[in-house]
This record gives structure tokens, sequence and C-alpha cells, in this order.
């Protein structure tokens, strides 16, 4: 957490299958032996999980159980750990799915003040294109001085571990963290130094700097084929999107200004067409349905939205969808899941949208 966001942890080495330029620069840098064995990506921990090999989660920030696929899988394989630990700046739906043991430790967020030994702390994150930036909290709110920050949860635990000679100082000065990045990580050079730069800093980029490393030292495009899924008769492709006001798994509100939809969201867009062969019309509601080897997944009680949609698809929303969307269902190389591939059927359930309660907003 020395520097953070999706992007960041990629840079920082959050990877199961790290290069080995990265294992001997930790190797060098902190003087103990590095693995080499790979570890478990997102899906196959699920499916550790769920089999069995796994016994401890611990999870900086994040929802996984809300926002994996094969939701009831997940839910039975996070309880099956012997011990849960999230580090979460709010609740969310994966604590309401412990180990046998779980700890929820509350962390203070980005935007909190967060005064250390050394005086007023800044973490860093890094944007789509590759700049890298500080983030300084600000606010103060009732009890913030109770709350630790993610860098000091964890580098107490490896003083209590180790002792605080090594341990100790990151948490005192987070510049210290951030010069183990510089002597480890590419790109990262005289960090605290070039924080300092109005708005950052770019980290390199072959394409962006025009350096490919390819024999001729050009760009190489490439052509990938594709590989047809075939429907059952009565089938649609189902694919998952997020709405207007969502953030990750964070639902803000139950409108979805950029599809014209609202008072809820589960919703699935279909074409007109699409629903007249089905006996269907807008506001009937259904049940969302796929049909894999090891059985059925049910997503119940979606309300049919009429919408100019592709024919033989239809549209959802994630989180909600996820539960119909198997776990081993992933992309071969990238190991994946499938949210925008998966074939599902709709069984009507004799209702209206009008006949029912309101829709639970997404989980928050």
């Amino acid at each position: 957490r020395g520097h953070s966001n999706v992007q960041g942890d990629r840079t920082m080495g959050v990877w199961e299958k790290s290069p080995e330029s990265f294992l001997a620069a930790i190797e060098e840098e902190f003087g103990f032996p590095v693995p080499r064995e790979h570890g478990y990506d997102t899906v196959s921990s699920l499916q550790a999980m769920r089999d069995g090999k796994v016994k401890f989660f611990l999870s900086l920030g994040g929802n996984l159980v809300r926002v994996a696929s094969d939701t009831a899988v997940l839910e039975r394989g996070m309880a099956a750990n012997e011990l849960t630990v999230h580090l979460s700046t709010k609740p969310n739906g994966s604590h309401a799915w412990p180990g046998r043991k779980s700890l929820i430790l509350p962390v203070r967020a980005r935007t909190d003040l967060d005064m250390q030994k050394s005086g007023r702390q800044s973490v860093t994150v890094e944007d789509s294109a590759g700049k890298v930036h500080a983030s300084t909290g600000k606010r103060r709110f009732h009890r913030s001085s109770d709350l630790k920050s993610e860098v000091d949860i964890l580098c107490s635990i490896g003083r209590e571990t180790f002792g605080d000679d090594f341990w100790q100082p990151m948490i005192d000065s987070y510049d210290v963290l951030r010069d183990h990045i510089a002597a480890t990580i590419p790109g990262f050079e005289n960090f605290n130094e070039r924080l300092n730069h109005p708005g950052g800093f770019y980290l390199p980029n072959g394409p962006r700097e025009r350096k490919f490393t390819t024999a001729d030292g050009k760009a190489h495009l490439t052509v990938n084929e594709i590989d047809p899924v075939e429907l059952k008769p009565g089938e649609l492709m189902m694919n998952t999107v997020r709405t207007h006001d969502q953030y990750n798994s964070t639902v803000y509100g139950m409108d979805d200004r950029y599809r014209g939809i609202k008072g809820g969201r589960r919703v699935v867009l279909m074409n007109k067409a699409d629903c007249a062969e089905r006996g269907l019309r807008d506001g009937d509601m259904v049940d969302i349905v796929s049909s894999f080897p090891d059985g059925e997944r049910r997503a119940p009680d979606f309300r049919v939205v009429e919408y100019d949609h592709s024919r033989g698809g239809c549209t959802t929303y994630f989180p909600e969808a996820n539960v119909v969307i198997p776990l081993d269902n992933a992309v071969t190389k990238s190991n994946t899941p499938v949210f925008k591939s998966t074939p599902i059927h709709l069984e009507p359930t004799g209702k209206r949208a009008e006949d029912m309660p309101p829709m639970p907003a997404g989980d928050k």
C-alpha cells in the first residue's frame, strides 16, 4: 500500500506470476529469499476456497463476494475459511460471509488525515495514463484518531512478528516505504523527490515514447480468432454493465442516467422483437437462469425493459446478475470471469413490475 489503486498495485508487483526481475530486486533490497512458485489469481483463489484448499483470506478494501462471479459459490467458499480479515473503510457485503473466525479492522480512507510520528502522511496513486501523484488526506471526523492506516496495520504485523528495527520506520514515515519502492521498481527512481513535481510524474511507457521491444523496433499488430458461442433455442447472450451512479460494487443511487432506467437495478434490457418472441412485454417480471454442466443458477425477479438492444442479447447490471455466471466460466488466457458473455434464458414469473415491492439497492 505504499503505492495503490488497481493499476498501481500491479505496478508494485501484486501479481501471482511476478517476473524474475522483480523477485530478484526484492531479494536484493530486503535480504530474504523470495519463493518462485506461482500463486493464485482471483478466480483460482476462489476455486481453491470452494475446493477446501485455502484456509485464510485477507482483504485490503474490496468487496470480493459481490464483485466476482458465482455469488452463491463464493459465499460458501468464504465462510469455509478458518479466518477472514478485512481492512475496510466501511461495511460491505463480503463481511456478511465470515470464516469460522473473522476480523473486521476499520481503517482510514485515503481522504482522511493521516498523522504519524514524522507528521502528516501522503500516499500515492497511479492513473490510467501511468501518471503518479501524491494523495494527502485532510478529512477530520469524530474518533478518527482511533483508526489506523493500512500501512500502519500491515507494518505492525511485521513489527510484532520480526521486531521493530525494519518495520517501525515505515509506519513513522511513508517516505521510507517509497525509498524501498524506488530501489526495487523501475520507473520510481528518486520517488520522493519527484512527487514534489506539480501534477506528479509519468512512468516509463514504451508505446507513448515510441520504443517497442520487438526485433525490428516497430509496433506489431495481431489478429485474434473469435470463438463463436452457439446459443440454444430461446437463449440470450447476457452481458453485465455498471450504472451511472455506481463505482465498482458501491451503488450510490437507483437510477441509470446513461440508459434512462429509473427506480431499480434488477432489470434486463432486451430488444423489443426478442421480447415478443418470448411472449414478454415491458414491465414483465422474469427469473434469469443459466444452465451449465455443474447445475442451474437463478437470479429471481428481474424487470423486463424493452430497449434499443442488439437481437439475441440482453444486458443486466453488475453485481446483481453475477449469481448466474459460473466461477469456472473464465477466459482462457487471462482467467477472468466471462461477465460479458453468458448464455441465459428467461422464465416469466407471471407478475408485473407494478405488482412488486420497491426494488432493493445493489450491495453497498
